[in-house]
């Protein structure tokens, strides 16, 4: 009797490849031993050399990178999501469904927030000792009208210069739909564009290579500066509102997920690990958008027509995280200074913070730029906000993980419903994974294209 190996099996006795997921996590474990550890030296020259120069080069360098892909990813992506569904009435249904489902994630996220919040009651006796409260502004919040206006770009290539998300995926929408209404002439652009799409995410592949290193960086630099000392004087508030962003995380989002879809709440969070640790190194959505659609796509089996328009719009109008921090943050203000908001305090604050998620770039630290306009709505000091500022750098990136996971929650609701996630990839734990593999180059390929490039 013969054994025959399985086709693509590593041959017996070859050590297994550690997966980018694990080298990401252990990078970002060596990361938080390290800045703890700087932190505690305190030495110059590890501060201007080290962290305020390798680490922070680096870390700026893998940022950037990401970066880098998220207009030119989302445009071609959506493009090709738009021509495929190839029915101007699918895309509206999925765009009013998306919308729908990240406006009520983010009231039920902040509701959930305020209600925890209430309960803990942080800030209760709070001493103020030693806090600097100057050099808060406050920020005016946008009528809905602007907000909306605002989605219809005056320049597109202006919006595609500065990353504003609604007005490319609006002008995307648009320029697909005169595609697909010129029929059969738009075919060298589509297959163009289905080309570029497929080169933006071997880009991608290119970039998370370099992903332990960045995310080593980052959080290392990250906990170097901030230490562990800060969050004693306000450790009441960061308890609750890490409380509150894990039981959104692990409860209402998987109970929609399991409710809407029948999915494995389990098998959805294995696979968008990666997303959330690259959501927790950089404390930026936009800059997420690539690893968390290739998540999506290529681990979940979500399909592109429905992804590419889902995880950029959540990106921009999802903040669950973010929404959560607002709740948490209001209700320990309210109770340092002594003011009872009511419920009508509440629910503005409700109200507010959904109006204020729509539009808000997924950038880091806009969750204080978002609380100005709360507090200013319900009569807050807003000065209080320097209470919270210290701890901020690290809640916003447990609540960036928050927002990129209910993006993808959505997302995954959204194409179930369409019909249009892959069973097959779903359940497969290989799928889409990342090894040394995806990096090699064809040397045939490579011979073939020289060729005709000196051809022609």
């Amino acid at each position: 009797m013969t054994d025959t190996a399985t086709p693509g099996a590593a041959p017996a006795g070859t050590p297994k490849k550690m997966s980018l997921t694990t080298k990401i996590l252990i990078a970002m474990v060596a990361g938080v031993i390290v800045g703890v550890i700087f932190n505690r030296i305190d030495s110059a020259f590890i501060n201007t050399h080290i962290v305020d120069g390798l680490f922070s080069m680096l870390g700026k360098m893998f940022v950037n990178a990401l970066k880098m892909l998220v207009v030119p990813l989302v445009f071609f992506s959506l493009i090709t999501g738009v021509t495929g569904i190839g029915d101007i009435r699918i895309l509206g249904r999925v765009g009013g469904k998306s919308f729908a489902l990240y406006l009520t994630t983010t009231a039920i996220a902040i509701a959930l927030a305020i209600l925890i919040a209430t309960i803990v009651g942080p800030g209760k006796g709070f001493e103020m000792q030693g806090i600097d409260t100057s050099g808060v502004t406050a920020k005016e919040a946008p009528s809905v009208w602007d907000v909306f206006a605002n989605i219809v770009p005056t320049n597109p290539v202006a919006a595609f210069a500065s990353g504003e998300m609604l007005q490319i995926i609006f002008y995307t929408i648009v320029l697909g739909v005169a595609v697909l209404m010129l029929g059969r002439q738009s075919k060298p652009f589509v297959e163009a564009s289905e080309y570029m799409n497929e080169v933006m995410m071997k880009i991608v592949t290119i970039v998370m290579a370099f992903a332990p290193i960045g995310v080593f960086c980052l959080i290392a630099k990250t906990f170097t500066q901030q230490g562990i000392d800060l969050f004693i004087p306000v450790m009441a508030y960061v308890l609750t509102l890490v409380g509150a962003l894990f039981l959104h995380l692990f409860v209402t989002l998987m109970v929609m997920l399991k409710l809407f879809t029948g999915l494995s709440p389990i098998t959805f969070m294995a696979k968008i690990r990666p997303a959330q640790i690259f959501a927790f190194s950089t404390a930026s959505s936009n800059a997420t958008i690539p690893v968390t659609f290739r998540s999506v796509t290529e681990r979940m089996g979500v399909d592109n027509s429905v992804a590419s328009f889902c995880i950029p719009f959540g990106a921009t109008i999802n903040m669950d995280g973010t929404a959560i921090m607002q709740g948490v943050a209001t209700v320990f203000l309210a109770n340092v200074y002594g003011i009872d908001l009511g419920l009508a305090g509440y629910l503005t604050v409700i109200a507010m913070a959904v109006l204020a998620s729509i539009g808000t770039a997924g950038v880091p630290g806009v969750g204080l730029v978002m609380l100005t306009m709360v507090l200013g709505q319900v009569g807050l000091p807003i000065e209080g906000i320097a209470l919270i500022l210290g701890v901020d750098r690290l809640m916003d990136m447990i609540r960036t993980a928050v927002n990129i996971t209910g993006d993808a929650v959505v997302t995954t609701i959204v194409a179930k419903g369409e019909g249009k996630v892959d069973m097959a990839v779903f359940n497969d734990p290989n799928a889409g994974v990342l090894d040394e593999d995806d990096l090699d180059i064809d040397e045939e390929a490579e011979k073939e294209l020289a060729v005709a490039a000196h051809k022609h």
